[in-house]
C-alpha cells in the first residue's frame, strides 16, 4: 500500500534530475522519488504501469517532447509540473493540464510554490480514501477563480475533455476543473457514480432511462443523452440491477 507521496522526474539531463532531487530532499523530505527517466520511451513504459502523484516533466527530451509522451495517454492522474528552459511552451503546457510551469534555472521559491500547489490539489481529491469520506456529502472543486464546494447529490454527470473535467449540476450550471475524469472517478463515492464511457461519469441517482443498443445510451435528469461503451455495458447494467 502506498503511504508516501510518489514523485517521478523526467529530464534528459542528469544534472537537471539531480537538482530537482536535491530540492525535494531539502524542502520536502517526506516525499519519495519513485522513478527517474531521461526519455519519452522510458517514461512511457513506467507510466503505463504506475501513477506517481507528482510528475516533473522536462519538455524537450532525448527522443521527443513531453507533449509526445502525454499524447500516448487518454489521461494521467498525476499532478504535472513542467520544467523547461523555454518560455514559449507555457500555453501548450496549460492545455495539457499543467499544475505549474517552472523555468530553468529553477528558483527555489518557485519550486516550493509549485510543489505545495500540487500537494494541495492532491489533498482535495483524496477524501474518498478516508474512513468516512462523505460525512458532509460535498466535494471541493478548484477553479481559475478559486474553488467551489458542491453537494454530491447536485452532480448529475461529469464529462472528460482531455485533461479537464466539466461538472453538470442540478441548478443547470457547469464547472470546468483542470483535473482528469479518472481522478474524480477515484474520488467520488462508488455507491453513487459509475463511469459509463471514457468521456462520461454519471450519478446514477440522476439516471432516468436506459436505451438498448450495442452499448446503449442513458438519459439523465438534465435531458442529456449519453453513450454507454460496449465494454462497460454489462457492469453498468449490473450496477443498476438490470441483468437482462
Amino acid at each position: 500500500m502506498k503511504t508516501k507521496t510518489q514523485i517521478c522526474i523526467i529530464d534528459d539531463e542528469k544534472h537537471g534530475r539531480d537538482y530537482i532531487s536535491l530540492l525535494l530532499k531539502k524542502e520536502f523530505s517526506e516525499l519519495e522519488i519513485s522513478f527517474e527517466a531521461s526519455s519519452v520511451e522510458e517514461a512511457y513504459i513506467y507510466l503505463t504501469k504506475n501513477s506517481p502523484d507528482i510528475l516533473f516533466l522536462d519538455i524537450r527530451l532525448s527522443d521527443g517532447t513531453a507533449f509526445d509522451l502525454l499524447a500516448k495517454f487518454k489521461e494521467l492522474s498525476s499532478q504535472i509540473i513542467f520544467v523547461t528552459a523555454f518560455e514559449n511552451f507555457a500555453i501548450q503546457a496549460i492545455k495539457n493540464g499543467a499544475t505549474d510551469y517552472l523555468l530553468k534555472p529553477i528558483k527555489k521559491i518557485d519550486f516550493i510554490i509549485a510543489v505545495n500547489k500540487a500537494l494541495e490539489n492532491i489533498k482535495k481529491i483524496q477524501p474518498a480514501h478516508n474512513n468516512n469520506p462523505w460525512q458532509d456529502n460535498k466535494i471541493t472543486l478548484s477553479t481559475l477563480q478559486g474553488f467551489k464546494v458542491v453537494g454530491i447529490a447536485d452532480i448529475i454527470r461529469c464529462e472528460a475533455d482531455s485533461s479537464y473535467t466539466t461538472f453538470y449540476l442540478t441548478n443547470k450550471t457547469k464547472i470546468m476543473v483542470s483535473r482528469t475524469l479518472h481522478e474524480f472517478e477515484q474520488a467520488l463515492p462508488e455507491l453513487n457514480f459509475f463511469r459509463i464511457h471514457h468521456k462520461h461519469l454519471i450519478n446514477v441517482d440522476h439516471l432516468q432511462e436506459y436505451i438498448k443498443g450495442r452499448g446503449g445510451q442513458v438519459v439523465m435528469s438534465d435531458g442529456s443523452v449519453l453513450d454507454v461503451s460496449f465494454r462497460r455495458k454489462n457492469d453498468f447494467l449490473h450496477k443498476i440491477g438490470n441483468t437482462d
